[in-house]
Order: C-alpha cells, then structure tokens, then sequence
C-alpha cells in the first residue's frame, strides 16, 4: 500500500506546506537523499514542567506532518518516499526530564504508519534548552527517494 494511500486510510489530511521562516529552503536534494529542514512544533512549552511527555508526543507526531507536507509541496508525491533514513529530534526539556525518546516516538510511530517498514529510520532525541519560538518539539530528517 502506497503512503498516500495509508495516509487517507489513517484519516489523514496533510495542509498546505508552511514557508521557511529566513534564509533556508524546505528540502535540498543530493542524488536520491532528500534533506529535509527542520521544523517546529505548534505547542510551546518545556516538556516535564509545563508541557506533559503525552502532549509532547502529539506534537511530534503533529510535527512530522508538517515535514510531510513540505516533502509533498517540493517532490509531489510522498510515493516518491522510497525510505526515512534519518531523524534528528529536539525536546525542550526541563533539567530533569530524561524521556525524550518517548516524546520523538510521536514521530517515529507515525512514520512507521504511514511508510510500513520503509518509515523505520536511525533517531537522534536530544534534550535542549530552548527552541525557536519557544516550541516544545523540533524535527528534521532525511529521506531516501526512488
């Protein structure tokens, strides 16, 4: 089953891909690796204190939508996805908060739903002071295509 088709199956709608916020593009491509540029959550907050490792994990998973729809906008067709070999996650965490592959999994299960065993992929999840507006979650990645 294509993603495009897991996609619709999952309820899925993808919205229109956000602009880069300065002087970046969404993706650049190198042969067939797409570099996908990072994006940051809608929910803000420091995870632990005033954002809940649940909600954390929404938005990730929200998150990696909005790195789909920039896919899509740039090659598209997410068909064209032959793997998601990379995934470099951010949580703005509070000192002591160490779950950070918990919240990254909001991600990485979507992916693994949407591409099957195609959507499995090498994870960094590192815990940071601070985020670009404030976001709770940050998420870049690289894709392979066919």
């Amino acid at each position: 089953m294509s993603a495009t088709q897991r996609l619709i199956e999952l309820g899925i709608e993808l919205e229109a891909p956000r602009p880069p916020v300065a002087n970046y593009v969404g993706t650049k491509r190198s042969g067939d690796q797409l570099f996908v540029s990072a994006r940051v959550s809608d929910l803000r907050g420091q995870v632990g204190s005033d954002v809940s490792k649940e909600q954390a994990y929404d938005a990730a998973r929200d998150t990696v939508l909005l790195l789909l729809a920039v896919i899509r906008g740039d090659i598209g067709d997410l068909d064209q996805v032959a793997s998601i070999d990379k995934v470099l996650g951010f949580v703005r965490a509070a000192p002591d908060f160490v779950e950070l592959p918990a919240v990254i999994d909001g991600a990485s299960d979507l992916l693994v739903a949407v591409f099957g065993e195609d959507g499995r992929h090498a994870r960094t999840a590192t815990g940071v002071a601070q985020l670009p507006y404030g976001a709770a979650v940050q998420l870049e990645m690289v894709v392979r295509l066919s």
